[in-house]
């Protein structure tokens, strides 16, 4: 395992020092979502053909969870059977998919990426249960999705069990659907898996970080689900700068730390 991956720190504590320091996070503090919705479309290739969708206005009753409608004449149990789909998008030759939810899907990103065989990441939303969800829907916590972290990696260089161990240590799994100031279900701890090999990678290191943690581990695994590529200003939040402008190094094996927020 790389010497960057490794912290004296126990795993349940690594969020710590990087989350509880900071204020809330509200909607207003990020770029502006009155806009129509134009959240583009995952740039890996489908195994299926994606539906049709159109944009809509934010509305008001949206942030009460009431205002949902099916995008693409799609009904409200169509939309549900959609989201909770497999998720079909295809990785590169020789290359495979991990997926992950462990808080604000911004420095998630940002730790997978300095990783050594990482390819490629996308934030997103998935495990939810409308279809094209937007930021603004997901955060009303009516939807179910959680905030995470597609990550592309080249099995040759980076073993799935390394990224089971920068997923540990990035968040405290024993926080159910928090992780420090950040409270809703998007932001639950959760390892999706794409085959039987990760499903039992994933459980069998749940099982080894649950005897050295003093709080019960609360992290869902469940297969990977429908990933809706998050709006475009949410990709590489950190590396493009963040809130403040301060960019952040995706350097591959940088350890430099994470300013969760910018």
């Amino acid at each position: 395992m790389p010497s960057f991956l490794i912290s004296s720190s126990p795993p349940s504590l690594a969020l710590v020092f990087c989350s509880l320091s900071r204020s809330p996070r509200t909607l207003p503090l990020k770029p502006p979502i009155f806009v129509l919705n134009s959240k583009p479309l995952s740039s890996f290739p489908s195994s299926t053909p994606s539906p049709a969708s159109s944009g809509r206005p934010m509305s008001w009753l949206g942030k009460l969870g009431l205002g949902f409608r099916s995008r693409g004449g799609f009904s409200s149990e169509a939309s549900s059977a959609i989201a909770q789909g497999p998720d079909d998008d295809v990785p590169a030759p020789g290359q495979e998919f991990a997926q992950f939810g462990a808080g604000c899907f911004w420095g998630v990103e940002l730790v997978f990426q300095r990783v050594p065989g990482v390819t490629k990441t996308e934030v997103g939303y998935s495990q939810g249960n409308h279809h094209e969800p937007t930021y603004e829907d997901v955060c009303t916590g009516a939807t179910n999705h959680s905030e995470v972290v597609r990550v592309q990696y080249d099995p040759q260089e980076c073993k799935y069990e390394d990224l089971l161990e920068v997923f540990w240590a990035r968040h405290d799994p024993t926080t159910l659907n928090r992780q420090g100031n950040d409270v809703g279900t998007q932001y639950r701890s959760g390892i999706y898996f794409y085959t039987p090999e990760q499903e039992r990678a994933a459980r069998v290191s749940l099982e080894r970080h649950q005897k050295v943690l003093n709080r019960k581990i609360v992290t869902e695994i469940l297969p990977a689900k429908k990933f809706y590529r998050a709006e475009e200003y949410h990709q590489q939040y950190l590396e493009k700068g963040g809130r403040f402008g301060f960019k952040q190094s995706a350097a591959k094996g940088c350890n430099d730390p994470i300013r969760c927020y910018g």
